[in-house]
């Protein structure tokens, strides 16, 4: 029996005979994963008597290129030195001096298409990305779901051989997955990704962010000094010599997209410090100034014009002396903010020259993932969320943090003006998908080992498509044509590897459309058709998507977009107009959604919700960092919050349950045993209802109990705090926020992280509760009628705010 079961167990090994030492097994890099050899059975029973076969192992192309993706947030083709702009971006002007500059490359106008479309190598609606995450729609095109038919680049990599790890800013899940309920199948550690450290989302407060290690919450250092830049760097410094040191042999992709230059503009001071005085000139002559560096150093042909700026950004010499002196420090701020990110990524590149990696390390620099942001609106902001809210700060109001800008007590950002200025020598701006002021980016490619060019600038027309198949082509890897059992849909970017030896090489990438919310346009063989729809600080489009008015340009000899040719050559501009509808048909980019409040609204735009149609919901102790998205709505209406607690001996302190921070946001808590409850109103108010005597020890109720005024939205009401049934306080809370709270900071039960509500809690932070939470429930009331239609009402004037929140 025992001789028997020895022989079926030997037989169970999938091995092949005879096997030859060293023999190497030709793999299919087409279907992923690589499946392993089939071997004949084993009949041998003595192991001594046999020889094993090779170890099947999958491993990259030999001398395949480590892979290092730099993209930055909201920086415009006009700001890096390294185009001509005035910002001082040592490291980009260093890898461009010794690789290459491309001058005609181009994003897809916002944030997480733009990062889709690169990651996978298909275009942003062919990902389920046709705008945010948070404006997904029912349509293809634009769920928010990246289908199992597009796989990232990342999954591709790792699937032969390589090691991959992403750092930074994931804007690619949608929001209402990200919680511990998933699916987390569109996680980065599960898109591919070995490693993932970063946060989740369209922005985050640089001094105190939401991170994720993988798909664990950590907690970030407390120390004063703190910075998500530096961390994500040290970050990805650490995990690249840890690879390298374990496996030399084995290449690295790391993509590293820090949430800089992306509102909030948090930096140190010192680097604000260094661009004292750069920008006293003003925006206009900042771009004129710009234009002429930018044709001097070859990244814009001699004699482009200057686009004129959009009718709304007023002529510098026409503003007040205190809107000088504002907007002056903005960009003084937002000058270093990029400066700093710059020199972080400087640390990177060093940390890869320093492990002898770097001759063979192919980098993609690229200097915005859409064109600067203009979403600061005319007087900028020094606290993001007013402007979600529907909150006009006025110049006098932000003078007031004059100082503190760029500080952990502001989440600021700065005024249109710059923005234009930033994409110069274009008109527009990001999410603007008809001009290239919001699609085109530079970018700088730089591979020793490969590229022995030095400092040329390279004008074949690209597209952030285009990156995922020049990878794939630099290391020798097919496209795959499966992967995880899953037919893919093909890569529709081209790759330009081409161009890397060879200036003068004929484009290969001819045809490109551009769309987001309604603003639109297509490339073909240097012409370029779009139209405004919508700018960015418009609360509705100009007109209807038949009506719009399109432009028309023959780019070959018209690089800043200043001769309009719609009027004498109809012909070509019908025939353009005539391709982007194939093209859109094509891309699911039809029906194309122009709506804002419908888009806002998961229920009307027909995305999941998790809340949908709930008005109870009941939380327990450890679950921190629940986003809006998965978090029960109290805004606009009467609730209750009711806590069961234990007090054990002597005085509890600490939070029960709050929700978002600093910039807006309300917390109820233990201060000194004493039930409190404060509502922070964006930063500006704080409304604190406090009991007069602490809890005693042992089981008790704490209720919190909210009468919403009604009328609209961002009313006031009066909240009331019963301790066991017994009302121990009541006060007024005048304002409160109708629309947004925070875009990165959640809902915590028993602490208060990132920032806090409070500034007072009385303990260090989290402010963790030190008696014991059993459970926290918060219950909605019905609306009334009236409540219910100013709501909708207020929401045509407010909500469209949110549809630009990333």
């Amino acid at each position: 029996m025992r001789h028997a079961s020895l022989v079926s167990l030997a037989i169970a090994i999938v091995l092949a005979l005879p096997f030859k030492a060293g023999a190497e097994v030709q793999l299919d890099r087409t279907v992923l994963p690589i499946h392993e050899p089939k071997y004949p059975l084993i009949t041998e029973l003595d192991a001594r008597k046999t020889t094993p076969p090779p170890r099947f192992e999958v491993k990259a192309p030999k001398d395949a290129p480590n892979v290092l993706i730099v993209l930055i947030d909201d920086l415009g083709f006009g700001q890096s030195s390294a185009f001509g702009g005035p910002i001082h971006m040592p490291t980009a002007d260093r890898l461009a001096n010794n690789g290459l500059r491309y001058n005609h490359f181009h994003t897809t106008a916002l944030c997480s298409p733009s990062r889709a479309a690169l990651l996978s190598g298909r275009n942003h609606h062919m990902t389920n990305t046709g705008s945010i995450m948070e404006t997904a729609t029912a349509f293809p095109g634009n769920t928010g779901q990246r289908p199992e038919s597009v796989a990232p680049l990342a999954a591709m990599l790792r699937y032969n051989g390589y090691s991959t790890a992403q750092f930074g800013k994931n804007h690619e899940t949608a929001a209402w997955e990200v919680s511990p309920s998933g699916p987390t199948d569109r996680w980065p550690t599960r898109n591919g990704f070995d490693k993932f450290y970063g946060f989740m989302g369209g922005e985050t407060n640089q001094w105190s962010p939401a991170v994720y290690d993988g798909m664990t919450k950590v907690e970030v250092s407390k120390d004063p000094n703190y910075h998500f830049m530096t961390d994500m760097t040290d970050q990805a410094i650490k995990w690249m010599r840890f690879q390298q040191s374990l496996t030399p042999d084995k290449p690295f992709f790391i993509y590293f997209a820090p949430g800089a230059t992306h509102a909030p503009h948090h930096v140190p001071k010192d680097w604000i410090a260094k661009n004292k005085g750069k920008f006293d000139q003003g925006w206009d002559k900042v771009r004129e100034e710009t234009l002429a560096r930018q044709i001097k150093l070859g990244v814009v042909p001699a004699g482009t014009k200057l686009a004129p700026k959009p009718e709304a950004i007023k002529d510098w010499d026409k503003l007040t002396a205190d809107e000088k002196k504002l907007f002056i420090r903005q960009m003084e701020v937002f000058a270093g903010f990029a400066e700093y990110t710059d020199a972080e990524v400087g640390r990177l590149v060093d940390a890869i020259r320093e492990m002898g990696q770097l001759d063979n390390t192919l980098i993609f620099y690229i200097l915005g993932d859409n064109g600067a942001s203009a979403e600061g609106g005319m007087n900028g902001m020094f606290n993001e969320m007013t402007y979600f809210n529907g909150l006009q700060e006025k110049v006098e109001d932000i003078l007031k943090h004059y100082d503190d800008l760029g500080s952990p007590s502001t989440y600021n950002h700065y005024a249109a003006g710059w923005a234009v200025a930033g994409d110069t020598p274009f008109t527009w701006t990001k999410q603007v998908a008809g001009n290239y002021g919001g699609t085109r980016n530079g970018m700088i490619v730089h591979w020793p080992k490969s590229v022995k060019a030095k400092g040329e600038v390279r004008t074949q027309w690209h597209h952030v498509i285009d990156i995922a198949p020049t990878v794939l082509e630099a290391a020798r890897l097919p496209e795959p044509k499966a992967v995880n059992g899953v037919p893919q849909t093909p890569i529709e970017g081209v790759s330009l590897l081409y161009s890397f030896h060879d200036a003068k090489a004929q484009d290969r990438h001819q045809i490109q459309y551009f769309e987001m919310f309604g603003n639109r346009a297509i490339y073909h063989d240097g012409w370029l058709a779009g139209t405004l729809h919508r700018a960015p600080w418009e609360l509705k489009p100009r007109t209807t998507l038949e009506q719009d008015k399109w432009e028309l340009y023959d780019t070959r000899t018209d690089f800043s977009l200043t001769n309009d040719m719609a009027g004498k050559n109809p012909a070509k501009l019908k025939e353009l107009q005539d391709l982007f509808l194939e093209e859109a048909v094509k891309y699911h980019v039809l029906p194309i959604d122009d709506r804002v409040i419908e888009r806002v609204n998961p229920a009307l735009a027909g995305r999941p919700d998790l809340m949908a149609g709930r008005t109870s919901l009941t939380v327990y102790e450890g679950m921190t960092g629940m986003s809006e998205n998965v978090f029960i709505n109290m805004k606009n209406r009467s609730h209750t919050i009711t806590a069961e607690v234990t007090i054990l001996k002597g005085s509890a302190k600490g939070v029960v349950l709050a929700q978002a921070g600093r910039f807006g946001g309300w917390s109820l808590y233990l201060k000194d045993g004493k039930p409190t409850y404060t509502y922070n109103f964006l930063g500006l108010n704080r409304f604190t209802i406090a009991a007069e005597d602490p809890l005693p020890n042992g089981r008790t109720t704490i209720r919190y109990e909210f009468a919403y005024d009604g009328g609209g939205l961002g009313k006031g009401g009066t909240g009331t705090i019963f301790v066991n049934d017994k009302r121990i306080a009541q006060g007024r809370i005048e304002h409160t926020q109708g629309m947004i709270f925070s875009a990165d900071e959640g809902a915590d039960v028993g602490e208060d992280g990132e920032t806090p509500v409070v500034e007072d809690y009385g303990i260090p932070a989290p402010y963790r509760f030190t008696g014991t939470i059993h459970k926290v429930t918060i219950d909605l009331k019905e609306m009334k009628q009236a409540d219910k239609a100013a709501e909708k009402r207020d929401q045509a004037i407010a909500r469209h705010q949110m549809a630009i929140a990333d």
